[in-house]
Parts: structure tokens; sequence; C-alpha cells
């Protein structure tokens, strides 16, 4: 990636020791160390403009270096800065002299410039960038330069760390490997500059950032360069890079995030860069997937509504074209719904369609309506079966990631009850729209899949009428449970909750098998998409009483409790008719003993006591 405006300086010839040995130079193996005290290990390039007093931070950094100050050269360009970062450059010179080459130009607007004029000075057998407001552990470059010799790597990354927020790829650095690629390393997700670069190659294929690019330049730098790389290895034993956020939020990564025009162009360099070196369709897929969901997707953002026209028809139609051209299932995989719907509209050209559907994810917080048709859910977003557009169903589809969200919801079964229709009732609270898929569901421990009773969710207003299958007395009608939603319930997936209350009929639990207890297990069975739950019933208080329930004029016990796991269990037992009569014969043989009782009224003698006399 040869820049027409940037030529090597005329008075720097790269050392011949500098370059690698013939065999070496047919594939990756061990590189052998100059004999040469004049050629640096690395030369440190730092373009700066404005990072006072972040810069002061960095430099201490490169200079505290254990590989040793008469091994490695830092070339600082100052972009025309007017903080005093150029005089605070300066001071580090004076300190170490022979160290430090201060470089200065007009300011370009960008990190491209500085680090070519900076490139063009290198002399060290291998080149490491730093942002002027990151920082460098102490061994970094001398476990780089050892780890790239030893394996004979052009390309070495070292484990980075966010500091003050700071994102950076965490997968690439999840252990030390010899060798990665794109097709197997999450290589794609980390093309920074800040690598170490085995400075041949970059001379060999006259590697130079793009300086029309004042943002995102030094990923086709990154990129051209891995892509030609006979080795890339990556280092996770130690914090070689910590980039750090500005309190001021003044990173060049932050600064540009804005402008979109420019983001288009360089996301499209970096696209045409990948299909003319990647060497196979899997690394050309894991390529433009990191570009399309970092790059691409966001520029279809919230704030895409408020631009001007002009500028939307513009950036729809370049994305539409990027999208198109580059832009398969594969490479679309990691987006959200809305956002793989936002591109596809774009690249039909749909401009008024793509403000239409993010207007209502604005409006419905990210969360839009969904529709529950079989077994797939759809996002009602506007233009989803619109006949005149025809979009396909498929593109409003999000089946897949309820079914996934379903999976790690959490759903909380609450405020267990019995009224006096001697309905037991729950409810289940979820922020997912799961009903319609719940049923309520009592499992005998002992018996048939038949005896099961179960009941799908009917979404109705109301909550606190007799449950239907009960009479006005609470007699049994013979009919199934039902569950209800409760008043207010909605359907949404953003902060509200769905509250479905559940009412199981106990009567339904009584069986004519006489004198047998039996136990019944109680749980929710929650399906959306697909995916299934088994909930037990777990009561936030203390289980109702025990109550008696008379069935074809036989009297039963039914005692909900709670088993040693928390569930509740329901246990039914027939009680015995001598014991009906006990407890009441019992209260009125208290009563007859009471003063005040009449003597005719008094319990008389048991048959063969003693008279009194």
């Amino acid at each position: 990636m040869t820049s027409p405006d940037v030529t090597p300086s005329p008075d720097v010839t790269p050392s011949p020791d500098a370059t690698l040995s013939p065999e070496t130079a047919s594939g990756p193996g061990t590189t052998p160390v100059p004999d040469d005290p004049s050629v640096p290990d690395v030369t440190v390039v730092v373009a700066v403009y404005n990072t006072m007093p972040y810069l002061t931070s960095c430099l201490t950094s490169l200079v505290e270096q254990t590989i040793g100050l008469d091994r490695m050269e830092v070339i600082a360009v100052d972009d025309g800065s007017t903080d005093g970062s150029r005089k605070e450059i300066e001071r580090f010179a004076e300190l170490y002299p022979g160290l430090f080459t201060v470089l200065g130009r007009p300011n370009s607007g960008g990190p491209a410039a500085p680090s070519n004029m900076a490139l063009d000075r290198a002399t060290g057998r291998y080149v490491f960038f730093v942002g002027a407001d990151d920082t460098l552990g102490p061994e970094a470059l001398d476990r780089l330069v050892s780890a790239a010799d030893r394996l004979g790597s052009d390309v070495v990354l070292g484990r980075m760390v966010g500091v003050n927020g700071r994102k950076v790829p965490r997968a690439v650095f999840a252990e030390s490997k010899d060798t990665i690629t794109f097709e197997n390393s999450a290589l794609a997700w980390s093309l920074s500059n800040t690598k170490l670069f085995r400075r041949q190659l970059i001379e060999r294929h006259q590697l130079r950032f793009l300086e029309d690019m004042p943002v995102l330049s030094d990923q086709p730098f990154t990129l051209e360069a891995c892509l030609r790389a006979r080795r890339i290895s990556v280092l996770a034993d130690y914090d070689y890079y910590f980039a750090v956020r500005r309190e001021d939020g003044g990173n060049v990564t932050y600064t540009h995030k804005r402008r979109r025009a420019m983001r288009l162009r360089a996301t499209k360099s970096i696209m045409d860069i990948t299909e003319r070196l990647a060497p196979s369709v899997k690394a050309r897929d894991a390529i433009h997937r990191r570009h399309t969901t970092w790059e691409l997707a966001p520029l279809l953002d919230a704030g895409f509504p408020e631009l001007p026209r002009a500028e939307q028809e513009y950036l729809c139609r370049g994305i539409g074209e990027l999208a198109a051209r580059h832009c398969n299932d594969t490479s679309m995989n990691k987006l959200s719904v809305t956002r793989r719907l936002c591109l596809r509209l774009a690249e039909r050209g749909e401009l008024d369609a793509l403000l239409a559907v993010l207007r209502c994810d604005t409006e419905h917080g990210g969360s839009p309506p969904l529709l529950r048709d079989g077994n797939r859910v759809y996002a009602e977003y506007p233009g989803f079966r619109d006949r005149e557009l025809g979009l396909p169903d498929a593109w409003f589809d999000v089946t897949a990631r309820i079914a996934a969200d379903f999976r790690e919801q959490r759903i909380e079964v609450r405020r267990l009850t019995v009224d006096r229709a001697r309905l037991l009732t729950f409810e289940v609270h979820s922020a997912l729209p799961i009903h319609g898929g719940v049923r309520a569901v009592a499992v005998p421990e002992r018996g048939t899949a038949e005896e099961r009773y179960e009941a799908e969710a009917v979404p109705r207003s109301g909550g606190g009428a007799p449950n239907a299958d009960t009479g006005a007395d609470g007699e049994d009608t013979g009919a199934g449970p039902t569950v209800t939603t409760s008043a207010g319930a909605t359907t949404g997936t953003g902060g509200d909750t769905v509250v479905l209350v559940c009412r199981i009929p106990l009567r339904r639990l009584v069986t004519d098998e006489t004198g047998v207890a039996r136990r019944w297990t109680v749980r929710v069975e929650a399906a959306v998409a697909g995916a299934t739950r088994h909930l037990p019933v777990s009561p936030t208080a203390d289980c109702p009483a025990p109550l008696r329930i008379w069935h074809r004029g036989r009297p039963y016990r039914v005692m909900p409790v709670v088993d040693a796991r928390g569930r509740v269990r329901i246990t039914v037992t027939r009680i015995r008719a001598g014991r009906v009569l006990t407890a009441p014969v019992r209260r009125l043989r208290v009563l007859r003993t009471l003063p005040g009782v009449p003597a005719r009224l008094r319990t008389p003698d048991r048959p063969g006591s003693k008279s009194t006399p």
C-alpha cells in the first residue's frame, strides 16, 4: 500500500544487517540478531498532537524499557501541537541524548502523515507504534523483540489493557500462540497499529499510512501487513500495552467517531484491501465481519435521521454499495436484527423505510413490538409485510435472539396463595413476551403422563374474576386449570414486565383412590421461540394453610408444602369419616362444661361409670 505523496528520505538507507537471512526469508524461523551495535533492535514511533499531560507518562514508559536505551530509538513527530507537547518531547530529548529524534510538521489532521514521516527515518530491525496518550509495560519491548527473533515473526501482538474505560480487544489475547491467522483467531478484531512489525516487511511492500484518511488510517496499514506477513504471533503472558482513554475524550479514536462520510471512505478502503489480499474465503469473511459490525453498520445509528437529507442520501448510497458487494450472511451474523435490516434497506436504496425503522427503534428504546406467528417471532418494524415494499419476513425474524435471551432471562414466580374458590394462585414475572407460551402444570409423583394437569396462557384484561373452571359456589365443573394474564401486562421487551396470573383448581388434584396419599409437584413451563424452560414454583412467603376439600361426598385434606429444594408440592390425603366427626364432638363437649350451661345440657356420664349420689 504505497502512498504517492510519501517517499523514503534519501539519507536513510536500510542496513543490510537488518535484513533477514536467506534461510529466514524463505519462511518463518529464528531471526539472527545483527552484530552491528549501531542498528537498533526497535524503532518506536510516536505521532503527537496536543496530548499533554498524557504525553509525559507515555515518554516516561519508553525511557524505562528494560530492553535498554542502546537497543532502541524513539522518533516523535509533533503534528503542529499547541499545548506544549513539542517542548515536552524536546525536554526528554535533552535528558536522554541519542535516544530521541524530534521532528515537526504543520498539523495534518490525523496520525497518518506524522507516522509516515517517522517511518522514513526509522533504522530499527522492528518498528513499534505507540499512541502519545498510551503507555507500555516496562518489559514490553524486550519481550516482543525476543519473541519475534525466536519465532521469526513478522508481526507480534502483545496483550492490551484498557484504562479509564478504553475498550480494547480481548479475544485475540486469550492465550499466547506462536502462529495465528485470520481464520483461526480473533485477529480481525485487533487491527490497530499498536504492534511490533518487522521493518523489512514494511519496506519490502512499501507499506505506508493513507494520508487522506484522518480516521482509521492505521487499519489499512495493519491489515495489509498482517495479510502479507509470513508469521503472526500473539503474547498474552504480560500486560504489554495500556490504552488510555483521556478524561476529555480527546483521543483521535473518539473525536472522529461522528464523522460518518470520513469513516465510510475508510471502511471502503479497508474492504477493498480485504477483497484483494485475503488468502481464503474464510479469512475474507472474518475480516468483513469485523468491519461490517464495527464500522459499516454503526453509521446507521440513532443520529442518522437527524442528518441533512443530502448527507443521508450520500451515506445510504455508499453504505448500500458496500453492503451489496461485501456483506453476506456470514459477515452480518454478529449484527442485531435492526442493524441487519438497516443495511439491507440501504442496499435496496429504501431511505425512507430505513429512516422509519430507526425512528421506531428510538421510540421503543431499541425494543420494537413483537409478533408471534407460530413458532417464529418477528420485529414489527415499519415495512414488515408491506405489500409495496415486499421485504422478506426473514429480515424481521428475531426468533433466534428471543430464544437466546429467554434462556438467560430471569423469570420469577411470586405471590403463592389459595383463594376461597380453592384455587392455587401465583404470578409469573418476565421481561419477555412469554404469555401465550406459558403453562401451569401439576405433575403427580406416581402416575402416568395423562394425569398431569396443565393449560396454555389465555391473555385477557383483569385478574380478579373467579376461574373459568369453577362455578360461583366453588364447585368443580370438570374443566382443566387455566392461566390468565393480569391487567396491565405488556408485550414489549424493554423495561416493561409481563405479569401472568396462574391458577390451578386444587379440586382437580383430588382422586378417588381410597386412603392413598398423593403428592403433586407444581411448576411453570414457559416456551418462547422454540426454547422451553421448566420453572419451580417457590413461595416468597409461608405456604398457604392446609384446607379441606369435599369431592364426591368424601372429605380430603389438601396441604401445600415446600420441600428441601424450595419447590412447592401438594399432598392430598383422604380424611377418614371418624376424624371428620371427632373435632366437632370435642368442641361440643368443651362447650357443655362451661359455667352457666343448664344441667340438662351438660355432658352426661358415660355408660358404666359410677352415678353421682
